[in-house]
């Protein structure tokens, strides 16, 4: 990748849990001249301010780097984005994520059917750092979908990375008739600590980065440059953003509200929602929901994910 310009947006790669707080990012930069890895909140801001100080500093690009199961991680890199774009007029954007929850299955799927191939016996292990309980809830729902739409191989899901957390996954497969494992992140990390193929370890492997360097990379830069062409028309993308957790956690549900036990009767309540089309102009819309659930048409009429990542090998 050749040096970048004054005129080239700066790169920072805000990773959370899915990252280890962006630990798992830094080989990355040998191949992203001028840019920065950094975890969420405060440091995210003084990088950025950094960034954006630097003499002939044209612009900067946020990308989360998350494949779409730390929401919360990409509304607070906005939140910090949307007090300091007034600062920088038109200077800030966040880019798309890098991935997101159908590319992530989809990544699974293929390592789940490249074991098959070397190890048919061998069970999968889906292992992620232990965050909170609904993005590790969403880990097991995934795990759920790639066993069932799999290689016909047993799959197992780990929330948790250190020895002791993936003992626990592999001796119940032991149990269960599984001699042997595989263990597949379901991030970016690169490479294991835990001694595998030793004492207690013995029988299982680690099975490497679910998705290559390069293929990293090209996503980055994709998601880069279409950001900063956004930017160039007027949207800095902070405002979607800001809504990126939106119905994650139990803020969102309203099976018991201050009525009483659950409104059966389907008295509505409103939620406003801001959506960028494009023009850097926010529209306010006003979706009215029912007690006994609800959806979001707007959701359901929008285009489909960013299916690249899929593809990339």
């Amino acid at each position: 990748m050749s040096r970048p310009t004054d005129a080239d947006p700066s790169v920072v790669l805000v990773g959370g849990h899915e990252s280890s707080n962006g630990a798992d990012l830094h080989p990355l930069l040998a191949q992203l001249p001028g840019a920065h890895v950094t975890a969420p909140g405060r440091a995210l801001s003084s990088t950025v301010s950094r960034v954006l100080s630097a003499p002939g500093q044209a612009s900067v690009v946020v990308l989360p780097i998350t494949f779409g199961r730390n929401p919360t991680m990409v509304a607070d890199a906005a939140k910090t984005l949307s007090w300091l774009a007034p600062q920088s007029p038109g200077r800030l954007a966040l880019a798309e994520d890098f991935g997101t929850l159908d590319h992530l299955t989809a990544w699974l799927r293929a390592a789940t059917v490249a074991v098959r191939r070397r190890a048919p016996d061998a069970a999968v292990v889906i292992a992620a750092e232990s965050a909170n309980p609904f993005d590790d809830a969403e880990l097991h729902r995934i795990a759920h979908l790639v066993r069932t739409h799999g290689a016909g191989n047993e799959v197992e899901a780990a929330a948790g990375t250190e020895p002791h957390e993936l003992l626990v996954t592999l001796r119940r497969l032991r149990l269960l008739g599984f001699p042997e494992a595989v263990v597949v992140p379901a991030g970016f990390q690169r490479s294991s600590a835990v001694p595998f193929g030793k004492g207690d370890f013995a029988g299982a492997e680690f099975y490497g980065p679910l998705l290559s360097e390069q293929a990293v990379l090209r996503v980055i830069r994709d998601r880069v440059a279409d950001a900063a062409h956004r930017l160039s028309h007027g949207d800095d993308g902070i405002n979607a953003g800001l809504a990126a957790d939106h119905g994650h956690g139990y803020a969102h549900s309203h099976a018991f509200d201050a009525s009483g036990f659950g409104d059966t009767e389907g008295a509505g309540h409103t939620h406003p929602h801001t959506h960028s089309h494009g023009d850097g102009r926010g529209v306010a819309h006003t979706h009215n929901h029912s007690g006994a659930g609800h959806d979001h048409p707007e959701a359901a009429s929008g285009s489909h994910p960013d299916m690249s990542l899929i593809h990339t090998q």
